[in-house]
């Protein structure tokens, strides 16, 4: 699995647990310890550590791979989890509007994700 269908793949993972605002920031030219930031928004702190849950849960189940490190799950208002080539952040919605971090990197190129796996099943 490249890096690419990684973070797409998370980002999907995300949005079929109804995180809103999921973006997928191209890092290579401006960061040396990862390719992508998934970013995405939870509505409150159950819904981001939901959306964690569940990412951590079926890229194990499916890929077999775990992120190397999480934080921020005890106050979970900004979770991150580093799965080396690509890093989910998952904001309620207050501390993503206060950290902006997609405006930190707006000079960086968006890629764009795939649609939830949800879509895909009930459109078909």
């Amino acid at each position: 699995m490249t890096s690419i269908e990684q973070a797409r793949r998370i980002a999907a993972l995300a949005q079929d647990k109804l995180a809103h605002d999921v973006v997928i920031l191209d890092m290579q030219p401006v960061c040396s310890y990862t390719d992508f930031f998934v970013v995405a928004t939870g509505n409150n702190v159950r819904q981001t550590k939901a959306i964690v849950d569940e990412v951590h849960a079926l890229m194990k189940r499916e890929h077999g791979l775990v992120p190397r490190s999480t934080a921020g799950e005890s106050e979970a208002t900004w979770i991150v989890a580093d799965y080396l080539d690509v890093v989910l952040h998952v904001f309620t919605p207050e501390a993503r509007d206060f950290y902006r971090l997609d405006e930190l990197w707006g000079d960086v190129a968006l890629e764009e994700p795939n649609p939830p796996a949800s879509a895909l099943t009930s459109s078909g």
